[in-house]
């Protein structure tokens, strides 16, 4: 069976961080955009990680340019936005896709696992969420429309 911990990705600095580093960690794995009208959710996400992060909980951002043009910069660029705009903390990755082709195989997991709306697999927008349990397993995911706050009621299940 395949579990998030079998997967490899890049951090925003550049480096290949096996996901096996999170294991035993309940995790909330985001696709994100800097110009995006759902990019206020970052204030949300960050509210999430420093409150539920001393029991373990992780946020995993994915920046993503294929919807909108909407992450038009490099990975320096979308470091310098978080943190200047968001002060964001939570851990953060190089840019990829999510759809098509190229998308990155965490992606193609994360869909499969848990389909969207009338069960289509692809991801509609940034900030489409997915909530990951402690053993790894995909237990829902969420719209962009879905707000941090919203799934905060959630995570009692997966802490």
């Amino acid at each position: 069976m395949t579990a998030l911990y079998d997967f490899t990705a890049k951090t925003i600095d550049g480096v290949d961080r096996p996901l096996t580093s999170y294991r035993g960690k309940p995790l909330l794995v985001v696709n994100v955009a800097s110009k995006c009208g759902f990019t206020p959710q970052y204030a949300g996400l960050e509210a999430l990680y420093r409150k539920f992060h001393g029991q373990g909980f992780e946020v995993l951002g994915f920046p993503c340019d294929q919807f909108g043009h909407q992450e038009p910069g490099d990975e320096s660029e979308i470091k310098s936005f978080c943190s200047t705009n968001y002060d964001v903390t939570f851990p953060m990755y190089a840019k990829i896709d999510v759809n098509g082709a190229n998308a990155h195989p965490l992606y193609k997991w994360l869909k499969s696992e848990k389909a969207g709306v009338l069960g289509t697999e692809a991801i509609k927008w940034n900030f489409t969420k997915f909530l990951v349990d402690r053993a790894g397993r995909v237990v829902k995911r969420y719209a962009p429309t879905d707000t941090p706050a919203k799934i905060e009621k959630d995570l009692a299940g997966v802490l």
